[in-house]
């Protein structure tokens, strides 16, 4: 359970690393829409781990290894903008966010389930 002050630091992370993305994400992914879906932060504020989307892309494993070539570089613009609001600036973990393939291989099985013909109950 994280307490209110990671939920609103991961939440001031979320913002800034999404402008950041937004105007410079085209040069680390070209024609890729990159989505930060969640922001996890430790208790003591020092790692953030950041869950991406990524749309667009031929393979997302490797998108994400090119943000991960990028993350020192990403960690001092986001330190630019936060400076003034944290003592230390936290180290950036990226990972994929696969929630959106969990769910659609979820309705799938349940559209498998509910095509398939209900055994009468015998008792």
């Amino acid at each position: 359970m994280e307490s209110k002050r990671q939920q609103k630091f991961a939440g001031v992370i979320q913002e800034d690393l999404a402008a950041i993305f937004q105007r410079e994400g085209m040069n680390y992914l070209p024609n890729t829409l990159l989505t930060i879906t969640k922001v996890r932060v430790t208790p003591d504020l020092a790692i953030a781990r950041i869950f991406l989307s990524f749309f667009n892309a031929v393979n997302p494993v490797q998108a994400l290894q090119t943000i991960k070539l990028h993350a020192t570089e990403i960690r001092y613009k986001l330190g630019s903008r936060i400076k003034n609001q944290v003592r230390i600036i936290p180290q950036l973990e990226f990972f994929i966010d696969d929630t959106s393939d969990y769910v659609e291989r979820m309705d799938k099985i349940f559209d498998k389930i509910s095509k398939e013909e209900r055994q009468p109950d015998n008792e």
